[in-house]
């Protein structure tokens, strides 16, 4: 063996030779042998994948590509070869391993360009054991290329260099060659057809994102058509590039989506979502890695060429070495700036992919998650989810990388040092390995903060949608301001835990601003004091080795937030997708049959429409009695039949559909539900967009049924009066519909569904006697709905006596069911005491003008628009504003106003006083060498110390300063912000909040203002670094090398050209980035609202596609703007690198005395070059964060946007006693009032007097103005004309918010928020506990309040703890407690049962008398007692008198209510 190895390696040991591999074991094993094996690899794999080369076909541009890197490697080691040869022609004595090596080479080039060329081999580059095999081929290369580079010489490390840089180019073509046609490949057969057919159509538009050739997507030209337009015109959403395949919203979905269920069924609850997005994207980003390494590798090609240049320079020497290595190292930055984009783009790629999977996933959970289990979390949270976790987990994409991708670049630094000056940087390194646990502990704090600072967030944004929410309801209380202080005390918390962040991460800043600084002072002063000398070559090596440390230095703290930060969210997200589905529960349910008998299951599959056996259901996890809502419930509903469920408010009618439709948690027994759903809940849900989208929920428009649907919801009047008619656009929650619309609305849209079983949810109370009764005979009992079941809660006598089964629920239990001829001697005497009515009154009377007979026409315009309409829909919501240009200088000053003028001074100050320092600190260094090398030291090396070390603490001063200053600017800034939003929010008039959608500026509230608190400052502190750094550099080059002031004109030409055709194109696909986040949220918490009516219509798919088609354009805007700032990045990192060649051959032209002008001593060109270096990414970075901060400004400016909205007029010159109105008197003086003033007249010139103590009922046909005269009064929406009078004053002379707490209400849609019912009864706090009782017994509600825990029970969002009846009944007793003069009730009994309505009748006639009592009603028994009853119709008082005597006439208008409201 010992032979053996001496026949081969005769001068050299085989293997090792004491430093490292020996040269024979290099060029044998790792040259010669490596290369003997990638052509064996290569000609066997080409004889084997013969049959299947088909399926990979390589682009021409692909394979000229692949040819070019070839050519140019075997040209490589032709010249390697000639002049290997030159040398044993001169006698020098070459080994034969050198020539086996050389000719290896050579060899690979030469097989690859046949294979290339050769039809039946090409498709081996595509192979995947190939491309893995040149992934491990360059480092077998980097055992030659150490023992080259130690050898000194330049050409030869130069040429080691392109050898192995080629191979590295070979092995990212083939890979980034066949990950294309993977994923090309993997696309199914139907999107391709598809494709094409998309092609035909769209004119070849898909075709275009592949036919931008390889130089195409290096230099990132696809974005100059976008670029072109946004320099001539505002951009439009059309104008932005087309995603690629790979980026489609249903791919990543359908993906992470997939890897997320693998994840559940493996670790059940314990799924992680990080763990399915790495199964889902982790090898593609694991791959991207190598280009990681590749760059920052790259990265210290710089220093290492530096230093040998200055070397050159100090020796003086003729040779041509100087200019090549001048050239390379502006080639190296070159290099850098292509590998460094590409990283960049295919990773901003990737975190587009994540992101567009998250929210997809986020989204299709909250349509499949029942109400019961998303009772778990917040409204505030759940949204948190999408808005702030999400982006927060994507960030793990930078991070994951950066977490070992620093610490290399710190080491390899290191390590350079280390071969400058030896042991000396152990001093620096010492102090960097004490901060490591100083900012560990730093971290911790952070994370604990950051958490605390979330669920304040949380909570914040959960109010804020509340408020939002229910804003006209709080406007007509007066508790706007009582609701904005309790925000602002959340705000408060949330601000306390972020100035705690803020503050930690001013002192990493420091830690890591100043450990360069500490560095060079440590490790140049151990040097001087160890015996050694200071020279040009070693020191400014160590500064520019210095720099690089700065970014991985800077950067880590962050890496590490980032990081603690995405697990944080990924951990919230994983709880969240971790709930039980309904669609699975509904399975198993349906599964769990054993409990019926063989002929009672056969009954369930064939007669019954839904069987209940022994069902009990809670809204909560617990399951103690107390919080069932279903106890022990065994009910059977045959199919074909109509059930009324009736019951007193809270026994249980709306918990019981709710249950059968799944969103209840089941606790005990079985629930089956045969066929279809269609589902009206008791508020109605509408959706934001036109009548038709309403009614057709995602199917196709069948014309005929289409029409009988309006016709038996008596809504073809209604819509032939719109404009625009079934295409006219609805707000947010059906804004601009009367509550009997949004009703009617909702039952158009079930029975157009066409599904098996109807559940319809007290849908009759809110609509008048006359269209009751059409809804019922022509809907419920109509043609559209014969042979269906129908499941209808109600209180309607009518609809109870048509009922052919009726079910009486009592406090959650089935107590009788029966038809209606034995309900009126059964248990429930609602039925029987209202009945009095119908047997008392022997009224003839006629029908409303707006007869049945009149409904029954319908609309010819109608008619006409059912197929083919050329209306476009009426906008009701205005679009979102988006401004043009740059943003405008005032937009800064608003902010720098916001943070402190004082402050903003201070942080400009500190930031160029420390830049000075920096430079100071380099100039001292460079005249320290200078003095050193001449040998005419003026002072002491203890003297040149102690100048440095001031330097240091100067520095270090001024770091501190800086972050401080921007920690508390940052956070006031935010504060300020925050709060005169919201103050002017609460001010805006509600028309505005009509018009505009709350998830619009809930999209202020939690994404810009989380820009605004977090991410703004921190652009802006790098922005601000960036400049004085730069600012810095070009002084001191200016002061260094004149010639640079030469260049300093044209490149600032160019570089003001590049950042002007830039930045108005990046402007503009910010503001579209905003514009398109906007409608996800919108989209995303309405459907939050109306999930249980999706799932109901079993309608999740179109939604999904709805909200994918937002989140698709949302990425486009991303995309583009993502190219964009990458071809920006690319040219300005080019630019640098000519800079460095400049003044790199600068130096040695004059080092060769070739110019007139001194370029000065060696220790100021090393200084020159050493700055120049970071150009690169000084550059880039300056602009990035530029334009980046341009961008985050757009936060503020959406942010001072709703700042200039318009104000109610809050401020009255007469101000009012305590006690007031004393007597109750309201008058109306010819009042006309408008909505919009391209709407018609809701109040129509309408006058009437109120008596004081009187109580008066306001009655009339749904949408006849009877909410618009309580709008009027309480100034919701100022009058177009006339006057109101109360107590003879003039409301438009009172202050707003005074005139409105003097009244009292109860309004339509009763309202509760989320806290103890106490607060919810009496915020203010003005009423004792005995108080509150004895008015909680008179609204019949005391029982269910004790039961639900009291005064102190805690009310769940939107008070879904109670039933909506009783919900009404605890607003009245609100109202009751208030001890107004003036009391209106706004159908406040609409929805409770009529013993209870009767009762609280009674209550309001005793408890009220004195007072002024206003009641709108559908029910005409509720006003039968009043004083005073008006008629309206269509915004005119029509009639007018006592309700006893207009019944007597048979002729009056009223009468025919009450014949209607008695059949």
């Amino acid at each position: 063996m010992k032979q053996l190895k001496f026949l081969l390696c005769p001068k050299s040991p085989f293997v090792w030779d004491g430093n490292g591999f020996s040269q024979c074991f290099d060029d044998l094993v790792l040259g010669f042998g490596v290369n003997a094996a990638t052509i064996a690899m290569i000609f066997i794999l080409g004889i084997m994948r013969r049959s299947t080369r088909t399926n990979w076909r390589v682009k021409f541009s692909e394979k000229v590509l692949l040819h070019f890197i070839a050519v140019i490697g075997a040209c490589l080691s032709c010249v390697d070869i000639i002049l290997l040869s030159r040398k044993k022609l001169h006698g020098d004595f070459i080994l034969y391993h050198e020539w086996l090596f050389r000719f290896s080479c050579f060899m690979v080039w030469a097989t690859i360009v046949f294979s290339l060329r050769c039809a039946c081999f090409q498709h081996i580059f595509c192979d995947m054991i190939l491309c893995i095999w040149w992934i491990v081929k360059p480092l077998f290369g980097i055992p030659h290329l150490q023992a080259t580079f130690s050898s000194l010489e330049v050409f030869e490390c130069l040429k080691g260099s392109s050898i192995l840089f080629l191979d590295i180019m070979f092995c990212l073509s083939i890979n980034y060659i066949r990950i294309k046609q993977t994923s090309t490949k993997s696309r199914p057969m139907e999107d391709s057809l598809l494709c094409v057919e998309m092609d035909i159509e769209e004119g070849c538009h898909r075709d275009s994102r592949s036919t931008h050739g390889f130089w195409d997507h290096t230099t990132f030209r696809s974005i100059t058509s976008v670029m072109n337009n946004g320099l001539l015109k505002q951009l439009d959403f059309d104008d932005l590039l087309l995603l690629p395949i790979d980026m489609d919203p249903s791919t990543c979905h359908d993906k992470l989506l997939s890897c997320w269920q693998d994840q559940q069924n493996k670790f059940c609850s314990n799924a992680s979502l990080f763990k399915a997005i790495f199964s889902a994207y982790g090898w593609p980003y694991l791959r991207l890695g190598l280009l990681k390494v590749f760059n920052d590798c790259l990265g210290f090609g710089g220093p290492l060429l530096l230093n040998r240049l200055i070397r050159f320079l100090q020796q003086g020497s003729g040779n041509l070495d100087g200019y090549v290595l001048a050239i390379s190292l502006g080639l190296v930055s070159v290099v850098k700036s292509f590998s460094d984009t590409q990283y960049t783009f295919h990773l901003s790629k990737m975190k587009l992919k994540l992101r567009s999977s998250i929210m997809t996933v986020i989204y299709c959970k909250c349509l499949s998650v029942s109400i019961a289990e998303r009772s778990k979390f917040s409204e505030g949270e759940i949204q948190t989810f999408m808005s702030i976790d999400a982006d927060r987990t994507v960030n793990l994409c930078n991070s994951f990388h950066d977490m070992w991708s620093l610490p290399l670049q710190i080491g390899v630094a290191l390590y350079l040092l280390y071969t400058q000056v030896k042991l000396a940087f152990m001093a620096g390194l010492a102090i960097t390995i004490l901060l490591i646990p100083v900012n560990k502990w730093i971290s911790e704090l952070i994370a604990s903060a950051t958490e605390k600072m979330m669920k304040q967030k949380d909570e914040r944004i959960r109010r804020t949608g509340e408020l939002l929410a229910h804003i006209r309801t709080l406007k007509m209380y007066s508790w706007e301001v009582l609701f904005s202080s309790w925000l602002m005390d959340t705000r408060s918390l949330e601000v306390k835990h972020l100035a705690t962040r803020k503050y930690l991460d001013a002192w990493c800043v420091f830690f890591w601003a100043t450990t360069p600084t500490l560095f060079s002072l440590c490790t140049f002063g151990l040097f001087t004091l160890m015996g050694h000398q200071l020279d040009a070559a070693m020191v400014f090596t160590c500064l520019a080795l210095f720099n690089n440390l700065i970014s991985p230095l800077n950067s880590f703290p962050w890496v590490i937030n980032g990081l603690i930060d995405a697990f944080i969210s990924s951990r919230r997200l994983s709880r969240f997708l971790s709930c039980s589905e309904q669609k699975s529960e509904v399975e198993q349910k349906a599964k769990f049959q054993p409990i019926f008998a063989n002929d009672q299951s056969d009954l369930v599959s064939n007669d019954m429409a839904v069987v209940m056996h022994d069902a009990c259901c809670a809204w909560s996890s617990g399951i103690d009695e107390q919080n069932l809502v279903l106890n022990h419930v065994t009910l059977s509903l045959p199919k074909g039949r109509l059930f009324a469920v009736v019951g007193e408010v809270g026994s249980g009618k709306s918990s019981l559909l709710n249950s059968i439709l799944g969103e209840t948690r089941l606790v005990h027994g079985s629930i089956y539900l045969s066929g279809s759903a269609a589902y009206v809940p008791q508020v109605p849900w509408i959706l934001s967009g036109t009548i038709r989208d309403n009614i057709l929920f995602g199917k196709t428009l069948d014309s005929q049924r289409y029409a009988d649907a309006l016709q038996a919801c008596a809504l073809d009047v209604d819509i032939s009066l719109m404009a625009g008619h079934d295409l006219a656009y609805i707000g947010e929650k059906g804004t601009n519909l009367s509550g009997g619309q949004r009703a009617r609305l909702a039952l158009a849209r079930a029975i157009y569904q066409d599904s098996d079983v109807y559940m319809l949810d007290d849908i009759l109370s809110a609509v008048d006697a006359h269209v009751a009764k059409w809804i019922l005979q022509n809907a419920i009992l109509g043609p559209l709905m014969e042979h269906k079941t129908c499941v209808l809660c109600t209180h309607n006598i009518q609809a109870i006596s048509s009922a052919d089964i009726i079910v009486v629920m009592e406090r959650g239990h089935v107590k009788w069911v029966g038809n209606s001829a034995d309900l009126a001697v059964s248990v429930y005497s609602g039925f029987s005491s209202v009945n009095e009515f119908d047997t008392s009154s022997s009224i003839q009377s006629k029908l409303y003008s707006t007869n049945p007979s009149n409904m029954g026409k319908q609309s010819p315009l109608l008619e006409e628009n059912t197929v083919d309409v050329p209306l476009e829909a009426q906008e009701i919501i205005e679009a979102e504003q988006r401004k043009e240009g740059t943003v405008e200088l005032i937009v800064y000053k608003k902010y720098a106003g916001f943070s402190g003028w004082f402050m903003a001074v201070m942080i400009f100050l500190s930031a160029v006083l420390m830049q000075a320092s920096r430079n100071g600190n380099d100039l001292w260094l460079s005249y320290w060498v200078d003095t050193t090398e001449s040998s005419q030291a003026k002072y002491s090396t203890s003297f040149y110390l102690l100048v440095l070390c001031i330097f240091c603490i100067i520095n270090s001063s001024l770091t501190m300063v800086r972050a401080f200053s921007f920690a508390f600017g940052g956070l006031q800034a935010a504060v300020q912000v925050h709060n005169k939003l919201l103050n002017k929010l609460i001010n805006a008039p509600v028309h505005f909040f009509d018009q505009t959608p709350g998830g619009r500026i809930l999209n202020r509230f939690s994404s810009d203002l989380y820009t605004i608190d977090d991410s703004l400052p921190f652009i802006l502190n790098i922005l601000l670094a960036n400049f004085v750094g730069l600012l810095g550099i070009v002084v001191v080059l200016s002061y260094v090398q004149v010639l640079f002031l030469l260049l300093l004109l044209p490149f600032w030409y160019i570089y003001n050209k590049l950042q002007f055709f830039y930045r108005s194109t990046s402007r503009e696909l910010r503001r579209l980035d905003s514009v398109s986040r906007s409608p996800i949220y919108a989209s995303f918490t309405e459907t939050l609202d109306g999930s249980s009516t999706i799932r109901a219509f079993n309608s999740e798919d179109y939604f999904l596609a709805r909200f994918t088609e937002l989140v698709a354009q949302y990425q486009r805007t991303s995309y583009s703007e993502l190219t964009a700032s990458l071809w920006l990045s690319l040219r300005l990192q080019l630019i640098a690198a000519s800079i460095i060649s400049f003044v790199a051959v600068m130096a040695v032209i004059g080092a060769r005395g070739s110019l007139p002008i001194s370029f000065g001593t060696p220790g100021l060109v090393g200084l020159a070059l050493s700055y120049a270096a970071p150009i690169v990414s000084l550059l880039g970075s300056f602009l990035s964060s530029f334009t980046e901060t341009e961008k985050e400004m757009v936060s503020v400016e959406r942010a001072l946007q709703y700042m200039d909205v318009p104000q109610e007029e809050l401020h009255g010159f007469q101000s009012l006693n305590s006690s007031w109105p004393f007597q109750g008197v309201i008058e109306f003086q010819n009042v006309t009032m408008k909505y919009m003033p391209s709407l018609p007249a809701a109040l129509n010139d309408i006058s009437f007097t109120i008596a004081g103590g009187t109580q008066v009922g306001i009655v009339g046909r749904t949408g006849a103005g009877k909410s618009s005269v309580l709008n009027a009064l309480f100034r919701l929406t100022p009058i177009c004309r006339g006057h109101i009078l109360v107590d003879g004053l003039n409301i438009v002379d009172i202050p707003v918010r005074d005139l409105r707490a003097c009244l009292a209400v109860v309004p339509q849609s009763p309202f509760l928020f989320e806290g103890s019912l106490r607060d919810n009864l009496d915020p203010l706090q003005m009423s004792n506990d005995m108080k509150m009782w004895d008015v909680l017994e008179k609204c019949h509600v005391k029982e269910e309040v004790e039961a639900a825990g009291g005064l102190d029970a805690h009310v769940k969002a939107s008070g879904t703890s109670f039933s909506v009846g009783q919900r009404q009944l605890l607003c009245l007793a609100r109202a009751l407690l208030k001890s107004s003069k003036v009391l209106c009730l706004d159908e406040c009994t609409a929805n409770v049962d009529t013993q209870t309505a009767s009762i609280l009748q009674k209550t309001i006639s005793t408890e009220c008398r004195g007072m002024t009592v206003i009641t709108i009603a559908h029910r005409i028994s509720t006003v039968l007692n009043v004083d005073n009853v008006f008629v309206l119709n269509q915004g005119t008082l029509v009639e007018q008198g006592n309700p006893g005597a207009l019944l007597q006439d048979d002729s009056s208008i009223f009468s025919s209510f009450a014949k209607a409201s008695t059949m």
